[in-house]
């Protein structure tokens, strides 16, 4: 893969999960959270990409964020799509 797109996923990959870990602990209400979340979603699919397509990267980066994808959906979920009783 091109470096120059390799090095685009690494930093979206790690500022935008920078973001959505400000947003979260900032708990500016329920849609933020949800919102941080699918920022959270794009970050780890920018990481994956990149930790599978550098030949010089471990896939260690890759694996993280296979689990931190589905954890990221499950708050997407919880915050956005699930009717819950406070709101």
């Amino acid at each position: 893969m091109n470096p120059t797109l390799l090095a685009v996923f690494e930093w979206y990959g790690a500022l935008s999960a920078a973001i959505a870990a400000l947003l979260v602990a900032l708990n500016l209400g329920r849609r933020v959270t949800g919102w941080a979340f699918v920022l959270f979603v794009t970050s780890s699919i920018a990481l994956i990409v990149y930790g599978f397509a550098d030949p010089e990267q471990e896939t260690a980066i890759a694996v993280q964020n296979i689990v931190l994808l589905l954890i990221n959906l499950t708050g997407v979920y919880r915050y956005l799509v699930a009717r819950t009783v406070d709101g």
